[in-house]
């Protein structure tokens, strides 16, 4: 919803105040003029001038923009796949740092670098990449993991750690924003530049149809800056890194959910997940065997001896085949 407020309402207003304003501006220039012969020539186009200026500026916008949504859209995707990456390999850290660290002192001291490198490292898109990778190693929350968890020769922890550090300088890479605001500055004065040779045209046409086929122009002139608008807004919701429907703060915080209940869920003591029947462990619910109480009838019925029945039934069976062969 908010993306759409963003992008939907500046493109309608620009689009009203556009047809509004086309007839009063086209008027206007059209009386400072005051030339029958220019009027003359713009109305019919002779020269081609105005065309050529419109197609060249045209051309230009449409270029600039298209590979400016394109790259955007490229990064995006890349933000996508390392961020997967990296919520994979924090993961797996997790579960290596519970199979090492389980029972020892400092394993509190792990969930809790953990912790802090997700909610300071991992769910700040907003700051600047460069600033958070260039921070001392001491104040860096993987460093104290690897360091509790591989003092003297390293442990198996330091490859998963290496793989995450990995991960992360990619989704950093990734967030780095390669435009800069002033590209996008030079889009929106391209974009006037084009809009711009419109009224100047219907300053011409106004003496063939007066102000009615001024009104027809304006509508469209409008339906063509809402367009514009709307494309770069769109762009410039590619541009931001957080807080749209383009963005990956939505994907990245449902992405983390599980990882973040697990790491509570630890650090208070409990278990983060509940076992099923298949696991080796018991449910959550169900610390120690339950013992239903049974009845007589439940109980198997113990025959002390031979079994008589299992007799009889043998002897009648031996009686009906010897019966059948005297017959046959």
């Amino acid at each position: 919803i908010l993306t759409f407020a963003r992008i939907g309402f500046p493109s309608v207003i620009a689009g009203v105040l556009a047809t509004a304003s086309f007839p009063v501006v086209s008027l206007m220039l059209a009386s400072s003029m005051n030339d029958s012969g220019v009027l003359s020539v713009l109305s019919v186009d002779s020269s081609q001038f105005v065309q050529n200026f419109l197609n060249v500026s045209g051309l230009l916008f449409s270029i600039l923009v298209g590979q400016t949504y394109y790259f955007m859209y490229q990064q995006q995707e890349a933000v996508y796949y390392s961020l997967f990456n990296e919520v994979t390999e924090a993961k797996s850290l997790l579960e290596q740092v519970a199979l090492v660290c389980q029972g020892r002192t400092m394993y509190k001291n792990v969930l809790r670098s953990m912790s802090q490198y997700v909610q300071s490292d991992l769910k700040r898109l907003k700051d600047d990449p460069a600033v958070l990778l260039s921070s001392r190693p001491m104040d860096d929350p993987l460093e104290s993991i690897m360091y509790m968890t591989s003092v003297g020769v390293p442990s198996s922890v330091y490859e998963t750690v290496k793989s995450l550090r990995q991960a992360r300088a990619g989704r950093l890479g990734a967030l780095q924003r390669k435009l800069p605001v002033v590209h996008f500055v030079l889009l929106w004065i391209l974009a006037v530049i084009e809009i711009s040779s419109f009224p100047l045209l219907g300053a011409g046409t106004q003496i063939i149809g007066g102000y009615n086929i001024l009104t027809v122009e304006g509508v469209l002139f409008g339906v063509m800056t809402f367009g514009i608008v709307l494309t770069l807004r769109v762009v410039g919701e590619l541009w931001r890194p957080t807080g749209g429907a383009y963005n990956v703060d939505g994907v990245l915080g449902v992405m983390v959910k599980g990882l973040e209940e697990e790491l509570n869920a630890r650090m208070a003591g409990g278990q983060a997940y509940a076992a099923n029947r298949k696991s080796p462990s018991l449910p959550a619910t169900e610390t120690e065997p339950s013992f239903s109480k049974q009845t007589s009838d439940d109980l198997p019925i113990l025959n002390q001896g031979a079994d008589f029945g299992h007799l009889l039934r043998l002897l009648r069976r031996a009686f009906q085949w010897t019966r059948t062969q005297i017959r046959g």
